[in-house]
């Protein structure tokens, strides 16, 4: 459920991305929100799944434990800056502060697309040794 929810998070972004570059606000507006939405259940049932369950060690060994390793903590460690970015980002929309969410945004979406898509990648590495 966790690889679904991020793959959906990032299927939102990248179309409230494009809605945004066609000046799509509304349509952007409300792909964004439910990015949000989703990205704030996916934190909820990982954090539920990791008290419940703990985590889940990773079997492999050689270049492939590199690599997931590797992708594992850029994964995790923008997973941690998205905390505030994201509240950073969204903020401004409410005093309709354009600019500075814009300034934000730039920042805030490759980070967030990139930990969604890692997020699936690391539920893809586990699988063959879980």
């Amino acid at each position: 459920m966790n690889a679904v929810l991020n793959g959906i998070s990032a299927v939102l972004l990248t179309m409230g991305y494009v809605a945004i570059r066609r000046r799509q606000r509304q349509r952007h507006q409300n792909l964004m929100l439910a990015a949000t939405i989703v990205s704030g259940l996916f934190l909820i049932s990982y954090l539920i799944k990791t008290w419940l369950h703990g985590t889940t060690l990773y079997g492999g060994t050689g270049i492939m434990r590199v690599i997931y390793l590797l992708v594992l903590g850029t994964h995790l460690t923008l997973a941690m800056a998205l905390v505030p970015l994201v509240p950073l980002t969204l903020w401004p929309t409410l005093g309709r502060r354009w600019d500075r969410h814009r300034r934000w945004a730039r920042i805030t979406l490759p980070i967030w697309l990139y930990v969604s898509v890692t997020g699936v990648a690391v539920y893809l590495l586990l699988r063959p040794y879980y």
